[in-house]
C-alpha cells in the first residue's frame, strides 16, 4: 500500500470513530430518558456492549468476539443477574 491509501484508510477508520462516538452518546441519552421502558432499557443495553465491541475491533489490533460470541456472553450475563435477583426475592 502507498502512502495515500494508507492515509485514505486512516481516514475512514477515524470517521467511522466518530460516528460509533456519537451513537454511544445517543445510546447514553436514550438510557437516561425517564420514558423509557424495560424493554427498550434492554436493547438499549445491548446496543451499547455492541458498540464497545466494534470500537475494539476497529481501534485495536487484537481478536474480539463474534456478535453471536457476544450476544451469548451477554445472555449468560442476564440470566445470572435474573437468578441473583430471584434468589434474592425468595430471601425476602
Amino acid at each position: 500500500m502507498n502512502p495515500s491509501e494508507i492515509k485514505a484508510i486512516e481516514s475512514q477508520r477515524q470517521a467511522l470513530l466518530g460516528q460509533l462516538s456519537a451513537a454511544e452518546t445517543a445510546l447514553r441519552n436514550g438510557l437516561h430518558s425517564q420514558g423509557v421502558g424495560g424493554n427498550a432499557r434492554a436493547h438499549l443495553d445491548r446496543a451499547m456492549a455492541h458498540l464497545a465491541e466494534a470500537y475494539v475491533a476497529i481501534n485495536e489490533n487484537k481478536s474480539v468476539r463474534t456478535v453471536q460470541q457476544l450476544v451469548d456472553d451477554l445472555i449468560r450475563v442476564e440470566r445470572v443477574i435474573e437468578d441473583a435477583r430471584r434468589q434474592k426475592s425468595q430471601r425476602i
